[in-house]
């Protein structure tokens, strides 16, 4: 009797633990499972809506996902009581940051949906894609304060999402399941959303204040520099033209636009160029605004562009500097189509003269060929196709390129083909965290900046190619460095007789160049200089800098070998290799004790960590 009693406990405690599982664990986590799966779907959905700019579609789409987010939250919630356990633990914090990166989302659509006009729906009595060009962008301005006073709830809530993202620990969970990758998709999971969030974070300063700067209190005079990377120099190419334009509550005017020689000539006395320029220049002897951005860093550079401009008859006073290279052209050609300027059509298409868009031959043959006779203004034809690619970028619905044109342009800020410098010190300081201030970061791993300058030798950099080669050694008696630099030139050097009216665009390549790494490291040899290797510090780095030629149908390289300093023994090795302005399609080649961690184009700063 005592046995059966025994049973029926048993049995009854048994079917007791069951339900309990069933109840709390089994029948949960199915119903999670499926409700996942609809979240997932509708993810998707909402993605592919977002994309269509339909506010009223994007409003309706986002309530309904958030109430089917809800229910998945609440089913979760059933399996709370075990956060115990490590891996529910990471769920729900992964749970609650989804709940508030859609209530900023939900934010965002709030503060954006009454001036809907303003990406393209019809708003009112006037629609914004009614209203003329010059208006659209004071539209624009004075409604930014109204959207943006959202943002510091939103940042909040971005906070909150990030805070609880960063508790998840992709180490305790195994690198596959099956054929699964596991370990690896949460951290580039965590990695991409902890990167958005920073983003988000550092650009809110400049977010908050981009009425301001477009004019909305007072109004702002900006120094707009094109640097010429066919030509290249430290900071992204030649400074061939330069225009000073004034905004007003979102009103722009053209103040003035011509090429850096006039602002040269406006200078009474230039003072005798330092030794950078009488070392590795051609018949330059004296400190011109054109060659003044000598320093890799941009900051440093506008420094070295102030000090000259300061001595200009023609100074004006300004509020920030905007730096852009061909690439932007090309882009915005691309974007929107031919152009005209000066009665000149402009394409993004290939022009087989060069093997290159047909815009930058013909700059080149406008500004560069000599003639028989007068060419009015023939430099300030760059300003005017950039005035007006402007103005046609205004005249189009923001609905149908806005959102393509502002993409295309932050990729081209990541890319540093634009850079940009305030005299504003909070605006500043979030261009640099954002990285778009040009400047050479400080960086407690290893580091390399491999900095080309053009010296006088014609459009080269529009037919050489570049590849890095980076191999690392580590051994117990210390750590190695060899960087590759390969240069080559495919192509016939141009007709260069300028008294028969030739196009000089490809000639011999004299490339000054510097390769900033660690301070404190040590050279070991430098192969390929033609002149002498020089050892010093800049930038709190080490620089090892020297000179080659690179010939047309021909090819150069330098390689330089050195120790880094002897503290970089005890730390995990990571290596950060920041680009040069104005480069683009270089390659990059990282080995590290005889593996490959990277081989591919680059376009933006690599940093390669985690070895």
């Amino acid at each position: 009797m005592r046995n059966k009693s025994k049973k029926i406990i048993f049995w009854f405690f048994g079917f007791f633990i069951i339900l309990l599982v069933y109840f709390f664990i089994y029948s949960p986590v199915v119903k999670l499972k499926k409700e996942a799966q609809k979240i997932v779907s509708s993810a998707k959905e909402l993605k592919s809506v977002f994309a269509q700019n339909n506010i009223d579609l994007l409003n309706t789409k986002l309530n309904n996902f958030s109430k089917e987010y809800d229910q998945f939250s609440k089913t979760a919630k059933k399996l709370y009581w075990a956060t115990f356990i490590p891996y529910v633990s990471d769920m729900k914090a992964g749970i609650e940051a989804g709940e508030y990166v859609i209530k900023a989302g939900k934010e965002a659509v709030v503060a954006i949906t009454p001036y809907a006009d303003l990406i393209g729906f019809k708003k009112g009595e006037v629609s914004f894609v009614e209203k003329t060009a010059e208006n659209r962008l004071q539209t624009a301005v004075l409604t930014l304060d109204k959207v943006l006073v959202k943002i510091d709830t939103i940042s909040k809530d971005v906070f909150e999402a990030e805070s609880r993202i960063n508790k998840i620990d992709p180490g305790r969970y195994p690198k596959k399941i099956g054929k699964t990758i596991v370990r690896d998709q949460i951290i580039n999971i965590k990695e991409q959303f902890t990167g958005a969030a920073s983003l988000f974070v550092d650009a809110k300063p400049l977010i908050k204040k981009l009425p301001e700067i477009l004019g909305s209190k007072e109004e702002k005079t900006y120094l707009f520099l094109f640097q010429n990377d066919k030509e290249r120099r430290a900071t992204g190419g030649f400074l061939t033209f330069y225009t000073i334009f004034k905004v007003n509550k979102g009103k722009l005017s053209i103040y003035r636009s011509d090429d850096i020689y006039s602002l040269d000539q406006s200078i009474a006395v230039h003072p005798k160029a330092p030794r950078e320029i009488l070392t590795y220049h051609k018949d330059v002897n004296l400190f011109y605004l054109r060659d003044s951005n000598l320093s890799p860093d941009f900051v440093e550079s506008i420094k070295l562009f102030e000090s000259l401009y300061e001595k200009s008859g023609a100074k004006v006073s300004y509020d920030g500097i905007i730096a852009v290279d061909s690439k932007i052209l090309v882009d915005m050609l691309t974007i929107f189509g031919d152009t005209e300027a000066s009665g000149i059509r402009f394409s993004a298409t290939l022009d087989k003269r060069c093997d290159c868009p047909q815009v930058i031959y013909s700059l080149f043959d406008i500004v560069d060929r000599p003639v028989g006779y007068f060419r009015e203004n023939r430099k300030g034809i760059l300003g005017q196709l950039m005035y007006e690619l402007f103005y046609k970028a205004l005249g189009f619905s923001p609905s149908k390129y806005w959102g393509t044109l502002a993409s295309t342009m932050y990729k081209n800020l990541q890319e540093k083909h634009i850079l940009l410098n305030f005299k504003d010190k909070e605006i500043q300081a979030s261009v640099e965290k954002l990285r778009f201030a040009g400047r050479i970061n400080k960086y407690d791993g290893d580091y390399l900046h491999v900095n080309g300058v053009n010296f006088a030798g014609a459009k080269s950099n529009l037919f050489v190619s570049e590849t890095i080669t980076s191999k690392t050694t580590k051994t117990n008696s210390g750590i190695t460095r060899e960087v590759t630099v390969d240069y080559r030139n495919p192509y016939p050097h141009s007709d260069c007789n300028l008294e028969r009216g030739g196009l000089c665009l490809n000639a011999t390549l004299r490339n000054w160049a510097r390769i900033y790494v660690p301070k404190g490291s040590k050279l070991i040899e430098f192969i390929g200089s033609s002149k002498k290797v020089q050892v010093y510090d800049d930038l709190d780095k080490t620089v090892f800098e020297g000179y080659l030629e690179v010939p047309t149908e021909g090819k150069a390289t330098i390689v330089v070998k050195y120790d880094l300093p002897k503290e970089f023994n005890n730390k995990d090795y990571t290596l950060l290799v920041e680009k040069q302005g104005g480069t683009a399609n270089q390659k990059l080649k990282v080995e590290y004790n005889n593996k490959t961690l990277y081989n591919g184009l680059f376009n933006v700063d690599q940093k390669i960590e985690d070895l």
